[in-house]
Protein backbone atom coordinates (compact mmCIF):
# COMPACT_ATOMS: atom_id res chain seq x y z
CA UNK A 1 0.00 0.00 0.00
CA UNK A 2 1.28 3.45 -0.93
CA UNK A 3 2.43 5.62 1.95
CA UNK A 4 0.32 8.74 2.40
CA UNK A 5 0.47 12.01 4.29
CA UNK A 6 -1.85 11.64 7.27
CA UNK A 7 -1.28 15.11 8.70
CA UNK A 8 -4.43 17.13 9.32
CA UNK A 9 -3.94 20.77 8.22
CA UNK A 10 -5.25 23.48 10.53
CA UNK A 11 -4.85 27.25 10.57
CA UNK A 12 -4.05 28.43 14.09
CA UNK A 13 -4.90 31.91 15.35
CA UNK A 14 -1.45 32.31 16.87
CA UNK A 15 -2.23 35.82 18.07
CA UNK A 16 -4.64 34.15 20.55
CA UNK A 17 -2.26 31.38 21.60
CA UNK A 18 0.72 31.58 23.93
CA UNK A 19 3.80 30.25 22.13
CA UNK A 20 7.27 29.61 23.53
CA UNK A 21 10.32 29.19 21.33
CA UNK A 22 13.43 27.87 23.09
CA UNK A 23 16.62 28.66 21.20
CA UNK A 24 18.33 31.85 20.07
CA UNK A 25 20.55 30.51 17.29
CA UNK A 26 20.01 30.00 13.57
CA UNK A 27 17.24 27.39 13.91
CA UNK A 28 15.37 29.39 16.55
CA UNK A 29 15.65 32.47 14.36
CA UNK A 30 14.32 30.57 11.34
CA UNK A 31 11.32 29.25 13.31
CA UNK A 32 10.53 32.74 14.64
CA UNK A 33 11.04 34.37 11.23
CA UNK A 34 8.65 32.04 9.38
CA UNK A 35 6.05 32.20 12.15
CA UNK A 36 6.06 36.00 12.06
CA UNK A 37 6.19 36.12 8.26
CA UNK A 38 2.88 34.28 8.17
CA UNK A 39 1.41 35.74 11.36
CA UNK A 40 3.01 39.11 12.24
CA UNK A 41 0.89 39.44 15.41
CA UNK A 42 1.75 36.02 16.83
CA UNK A 43 1.98 35.91 20.61
CA UNK A 44 5.50 34.54 21.12
CA UNK A 45 8.20 34.57 23.76
CA UNK A 46 11.71 33.41 22.90
CA UNK A 47 14.01 32.00 25.59
CA UNK A 48 17.74 31.43 25.21
CA UNK A 49 21.02 32.11 26.96
CA UNK A 50 22.18 34.06 23.87
CA UNK A 51 20.46 35.49 20.79
CA UNK A 52 21.56 36.33 17.29
CA UNK A 53 21.41 40.11 16.76
CA UNK A 54 18.86 39.58 13.96
CA UNK A 55 16.62 37.61 16.33
CA UNK A 56 16.73 40.45 18.85
CA UNK A 57 15.92 42.94 16.07
CA UNK A 58 13.02 40.79 14.80
CA UNK A 59 11.59 40.41 18.31
CA UNK A 60 11.87 44.16 18.91
CA UNK A 61 10.18 44.95 15.56
CA UNK A 62 7.19 42.76 16.52
CA UNK A 63 7.12 43.77 20.20
CA UNK A 64 7.91 40.25 21.41
CA UNK A 65 9.38 39.27 24.73
CA UNK A 66 12.83 37.74 24.65
CA UNK A 67 14.18 36.22 27.83
CA UNK A 68 17.92 35.75 28.26
CA UNK A 69 18.11 32.73 30.51
CA UNK A 70 18.51 29.00 30.35
CA UNK A 71 15.33 27.00 29.79
CA UNK A 72 13.33 26.15 32.92
CA UNK A 73 10.33 23.81 33.07
CA UNK A 74 8.20 26.53 34.70
CA UNK A 75 8.46 28.58 31.46
CA UNK A 76 5.90 26.19 29.95
CA UNK A 77 3.23 27.40 32.36
CA UNK A 78 0.18 28.86 30.56
CA UNK A 79 1.55 27.96 27.12
CA UNK A 80 -0.34 26.35 24.25
CA UNK A 81 2.56 25.58 21.91
CA UNK A 82 6.29 25.06 22.44
CA UNK A 83 9.00 24.98 19.79
CA UNK A 84 12.41 23.66 20.82
CA UNK A 85 15.19 24.85 18.54
CA UNK A 86 18.39 24.55 20.57
CA UNK A 87 21.59 22.85 19.44
CA UNK A 88 21.40 20.56 22.50
CA UNK A 89 19.62 17.32 21.56
CA UNK A 90 19.15 16.22 25.18
CA UNK A 91 17.63 19.57 26.13
CA UNK A 92 15.27 19.44 23.13
CA UNK A 93 14.10 15.95 24.20
CA UNK A 94 13.62 17.17 27.78
CA UNK A 95 11.51 20.09 26.54
CA UNK A 96 9.41 17.63 24.54
CA UNK A 97 8.84 15.43 27.61
CA UNK A 98 7.88 18.48 29.71
CA UNK A 99 5.50 19.67 26.97
CA UNK A 100 3.81 16.25 26.67
CA UNK A 101 3.35 16.07 30.45
CA UNK A 102 1.35 19.31 30.13
CA UNK A 103 -0.55 18.23 26.96
CA UNK A 104 1.08 21.03 24.94
CA UNK A 105 1.62 20.90 21.20
CA UNK A 106 5.35 20.60 20.55
CA UNK A 107 7.67 20.98 17.60
CA UNK A 108 11.22 19.80 18.17
CA UNK A 109 13.38 21.14 15.35
CA UNK A 110 14.85 18.56 12.98
CA UNK A 111 13.33 15.68 14.98
CA UNK A 112 10.14 14.52 13.20
CA UNK A 113 9.42 11.82 15.81
CA UNK A 114 9.19 14.55 18.46
CA UNK A 115 6.83 16.83 16.53
CA UNK A 116 3.08 17.13 16.97
CA UNK A 117 3.06 19.45 13.96
CA UNK A 118 5.34 20.66 11.18
CA UNK A 119 5.80 24.22 10.01
CA UNK A 120 5.27 23.78 6.24
CA UNK A 121 5.59 25.98 3.19
CA UNK A 122 3.04 28.80 3.09
CA UNK A 123 1.57 30.78 0.21
CA UNK A 124 -0.04 34.02 1.36
CA UNK A 125 -2.09 36.30 -0.91
CA UNK A 126 -4.34 38.54 1.16
CA UNK A 127 -7.16 36.44 2.62
CA UNK A 128 -5.99 33.35 0.75
CA UNK A 129 -3.43 31.16 2.49
CA UNK A 130 -2.25 27.76 1.32
CA UNK A 131 -0.13 25.48 3.52
CA UNK A 132 2.04 22.84 1.87
CA UNK A 133 3.35 19.68 3.48
CA UNK A 134 5.50 16.89 2.08
CA UNK A 135 5.18 14.96 5.36
CA UNK A 136 8.67 16.13 6.27
CA UNK A 137 10.14 14.24 3.28
CA UNK A 138 11.19 17.07 0.95
CA UNK A 139 11.31 20.74 2.02
CA UNK A 140 12.65 21.56 -1.47
CA UNK A 141 9.47 20.21 -3.09
CA UNK A 142 7.36 22.27 -0.68
CA UNK A 143 9.41 25.35 -1.59
CA UNK A 144 8.93 24.77 -5.34
CA UNK A 145 5.19 24.24 -4.90
CA UNK A 146 5.00 27.44 -2.86
CA UNK A 147 6.74 29.35 -5.67
CA UNK A 148 4.39 27.80 -8.24
CA UNK A 149 1.24 28.83 -6.33
CA UNK A 150 2.59 32.32 -5.71
CA UNK A 151 2.93 32.74 -9.48
CA UNK A 152 -0.42 31.25 -10.56
CA UNK A 153 -2.74 32.78 -7.94
CA UNK A 154 -3.88 36.14 -9.35
CA UNK A 155 -2.97 39.32 -7.48
CA UNK A 156 -6.66 40.37 -7.37
CA UNK A 157 -7.68 37.22 -5.46
CA UNK A 158 -8.38 39.34 -2.37
CA UNK A 159 -11.02 41.41 -4.19
CA UNK A 160 -12.67 38.26 -5.48
CA UNK A 161 -12.81 36.80 -1.96
CA UNK A 162 -14.28 40.04 -0.59
CA UNK A 163 -16.91 40.15 -3.36
CA UNK A 164 -17.91 36.52 -2.80
CA UNK A 165 -18.16 37.10 0.94
CA UNK A 166 -20.48 40.06 0.34
CA UNK A 167 -22.58 38.06 -2.10
CA UNK A 168 -22.78 35.10 0.31
CA UNK A 169 -24.36 37.30 2.98
CA UNK A 170 -27.22 38.21 0.59
CA UNK A 171 -28.20 34.63 -0.33
CA UNK A 172 -31.53 33.46 1.07
CA UNK A 173 -32.42 29.87 1.93
CA UNK A 174 -30.99 27.04 3.98
CA UNK A 175 -27.37 25.88 4.13
CA UNK A 176 -27.65 23.56 1.11
CA UNK A 177 -29.17 26.31 -1.02
CA UNK A 178 -26.37 28.71 -0.07
CA UNK A 179 -23.73 26.09 -0.91
CA UNK A 180 -25.37 25.44 -4.30
CA UNK A 181 -25.48 29.17 -5.10
CA UNK A 182 -21.83 29.67 -4.11
CA UNK A 183 -20.78 26.62 -6.15
CA UNK A 184 -22.56 28.01 -9.22
CA UNK A 185 -20.98 31.46 -9.01
CA UNK A 186 -17.47 30.19 -8.29
CA UNK A 187 -17.73 27.68 -11.15
CA UNK A 188 -18.49 30.53 -13.55
CA UNK A 189 -15.45 32.47 -12.27
CA UNK A 190 -13.27 29.43 -12.90
CA UNK A 191 -14.61 29.19 -16.46
CA UNK A 192 -13.89 32.89 -17.08
CA UNK A 193 -10.29 32.53 -15.86
CA UNK A 194 -9.75 29.48 -18.11
CA UNK A 195 -11.06 31.33 -21.17
CA UNK A 196 -8.73 34.29 -20.48
CA UNK A 197 -5.57 32.14 -20.72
Amino acid sequence: MEERNELYPVFLKVNKLNILIVGGGNVGHEKLHFLLKSSPNANVEVVAKEFLPETEALAKKHGLKITKSRYKKKQLKKRHVVIAATNDEKLNKRIYTHAKNRYLLANIADTPDLCDFYMGGIVNKGHVKIAISTNGKSPTTAKRLRQFFEEVIPENINQMVENLNEYRSTIKGDFDEKVNQMNKITESLKAKNASND
